[in-house]
């Protein structure tokens, strides 16, 4: 929780080389993938764009003090950082991924952890970056409330924005009102109904999620973070049951 990076030399010793990029991969379980669904969209994400490898790397109360006290600092761990994301979504594209998902969390429940005016200086750069040197579709991923940065996600060439939380108060409504015509939107399935055993109230989460965001296109529905253990299997079951009779 505390970090480890403080100094250039902390920076060197916990920045793995990008010849490393090939240990997370099994290009063997890559190509039966390939194989077995010729027919679907191959997506590869991970939770590796710059900011949150930066503040998890530094630390919270580090990295947010540096921030203003020292940003040429923040700005080579943000390069370095940089560097390896897109390291490895270019391998992921090698073995087949044909759309990105960049997991960079920048929201708490009030808001981004950042200004938007800070955030236009010291990430956006980074994400426009790894956006570029892709060359795929690249789909950003935030939890929280982030509804201050969305107009910076498609200045980095974003193709859509997964999360839209609601329990943050992201009010999909009003995003695709604001962002509908240049961001696929993903997400804002309220998890908790996924937590329960109440398969009414899941429908009706479908219902106003398909309201809300379905109208004109652009709109794909999915749970505001993941599924993830702890969830109803049966309540995540029937998300899916429904969305395709709804859908």
């Amino acid at each position: 929780m505390g970090g480890a990076v403080d100094t250039a030399q902390d920076l060197a010793r916990y920045s793995p080389a990008l010849t490393l990029v090939d240990q997370r991969f099994d290009p063997v379980r890559a190509r039966v993938v390939r194989e077995a669904y010729p027919d679907h969209c191959l997506i590869f994400g991970t939770h590796i764009g710059p900011f949150t490898a930066a503040y998890m790397a530094m630390g919270y109360e580090r990295f947010f003090l540096r921030l203003m006290d020292d940003p040429g600092f923040v700005h080579h761990l943000l390069e370095v950082r940089t560097e390896w994301c897109i390291a490895v979504y270019q391998r992921a594209i090698e073995l087949g991924a044909e759309v990105v998902v960049l997991g960079d969390d920048a929201g708490s429940s009030k808001g981004p952890m950042i200004p938007p005016v800070l955030w236009r200086e010291m990430v956006l750069p980074y994400h426009r970056r790894i956006v570029d040197a892709l060359g795929v579709p690249v789909i950003w991923h935030s939890d929280g409330n982030i509804a201050a940065l969305l107009p910076m996600a498609s200045e980095a060439g974003f193709v859509g924005i997964h999360g839209l939380d609601p329990v943050a108060g992201m009010d999909l409504a009003k995003v695709k009102r604001d962002f509908g015509r240049d961001l696929a939107l993903v997400g804002n399935v309220d998890v908790r109904v996924l937590c329960h055993s109440d398969l009414a109230a899941v429908r009706a989460e479908v219902d106003r999620c398909c309201a809300q965001g379905a109208p004109g296109g652009g709109y794909m529905l999915a749970s505001c973070n993941s599924i993830f253990t702890g969830m109803n299997p049966s309540a995540v079951a029937e998300l899916f049951r429904y969305e395709e009779e709804r859908c």
